[in-house]
């Protein structure tokens, strides 16, 4: 898929993405960027992003300000995406999948990216930049399922759910049905391993 703004060169953005990891700043303060999408499917090759919900973390807390909700116009509704008709429901403003990436990428800079089984949603995110063109995501990555077996010394391939996760850490669950209330919860998750694993 050819856009305009990509002909010749990378466009600006990507360039300013980029050169966030050209240098080694250890003195600025680790910010997390904990977050979370709903998709039409999850087939990352086929299916697409129709929600991201993100907000940073620095400081052992979650920024008051520093977050991102962002919906994305999409012509694959389908009738088994629950995710989907609730977009369609409450007639949220929508972005092409172009201005979303610029979006998320301007959004979450250099941060390490936190989510629960996040590999899926890090190969929607770069199938959606593939089709812009562009490369993959330089983002270190942290998984809550991952830190969740460190913590309780598990070694096996178990999955725990984000909610068995909640419930062993007695967090109360918020709006589990949007992609900014997983990311919310993700987010309580992390910051009680992160203080726990000492991260």
């Amino acid at each position: 898929m050819a856009f305009e703004w990509l002909t010749g060169s990378n466009p600006q953005f990507w360039k300013n993405y980029i050169s966030l990891f050209d240098n080694d700043d250890n003195t600025k303060k680790k910010r997390f960027v904990i977050f979370d999408m709903e998709a039409t499917g999850l087939d990352f090759k086929e299916d697409t992003i129709i929600s991201i919900g993100a907000m940073g973390v620095t400081d052992g807390g979650i920024g008051i300000s520093d977050f991102l909700q962002v919906y994305i116009e999409t012509a694959q509704f389908s009738a088994r995406s629950i995710a989907t008709q609730s977009v369609v429901k409450d007639n949220n403003e929508t972005v092409v999948e172009a201005e979303a990436m610029i979006q998320f990428l301007n959004f979450i800079k250099d941060a390490t990216l936190v989510g629960h089984n996040i590999n899926l949603d890090i190969e929607m995110i770069n199938q959606a930049l593939k089709r812009l063109e562009l490369g993959k995501l330089k983002n270190d990555v942290m998984d809550t399922n991952v830190l969740f077996k460190r913590w309780k010394g598990i070694t096996d391939d178990t999955q725990y759910s984000l909610d068995e996760i909640c419930e062993a850490l007695k967090i109360n669950k918020t709006d589990r049905h949007s992609a900014w209330g997983n990311a919310y919860t993700t987010a309580l998750v992390f910051l009680k391993l992160k203080r726990r694993l000492h991260i």
